[in-house]
C-alpha cells in the first residue's frame, strides 16, 4: 500500500489535476462537476480561487510522493463540507480513505458534511469508513449525467 500524505497544492500539480478531473469515468462517478470539464481556463480560475481562499482547505494527496488528487474542506450555506478527487488509477487502493483520515486530523470543525451520488458506492464506503453516517438524500441536477440524480448526504460528528 502506498504511503499517503497531504501537502499544499503546487502549480506543478495542476496539469495532472486537470486531466484527472476530465477523465470520463471519474466525471460520471462524481456526477456533480464543473460546467465543462474540458475548459482549462475555467479550471485554472476555479483552482486559483480555491487556493487563495482563507475559508477553504485544499490539500494535494500523494502516494509514495506521486500526486494522486486532492482533498479539502469548504463551507456551503453555513455548513462545513468535505470532498476529494482521486486519480482513477488509484481507486480501490485505500488512497481516498487514508487521505480523508489525514484531512480529518487537520480540521476540527464538526459537524462536517459530505455528499456523493447515491450510486457511487466506492465514495460512500470511504465516507462511512471515516465515521460519516447517512442522514438523508437529496435530488439535484448532475451535469456529468445530464439528469436529476439522487445524492446521499452524510454527517460526521
Amino acid at each position: 500500500m502506498a504511503e499517503v500524505a497531504l501537502r499544499l497544492v503546487e502549480d506543478s500539480d495542476l496539469d495532472a489535476l486537470f486531466e484527472q478531473m476530465r477523465d470520463p469515468e471519474s466525471v460520471r462517478m462524481a456526477a456533480f462537476i464543473a460546467r465543462d470539464p474540458n475548459d482549462r481556463e475555467a479550471f485554472d480560475a476555479h483552482v486559483a480561487k480555491l487556493r487563495s481562499s482563507p475559508d477553504i482547505i485544499l490539500r494535494a494527496v500523494t502516494g509514495d510522493g506521486r500526486f494522486l488528487g486532492t482533498v479539502g474542506s469548504f463551507v456551503v450555506e453555513g455548513d462545513a463540507e468535505t470532498a476529494y478527487w482521486i486519480d482513477r488509477s488509484a481507486w480501490g487502493q485505500g488512497i481516498a480513505s487514508q487521505a480523508l483520515a489525514l484531512l480529518l486530523d487537520i480540521i476540527e470543525v464538526r459537524p462536517l458534511y459530505a455528499r456523493a451520488a447515491s450510486d457511487n458506492l466506492g465514495s460512500l464506503r470511504v465516507l462511512e469508513k471515516a465515521g460519516f453516517t447517512v442522514i438523508g438524500t437529496d435530488t439535484g441536477y448532475a451535469l456529468a449525467r445530464d439528469a436529476e440524480i439522487e445524492e446521499t448526504v452524510l454527517r460526521l460528528g
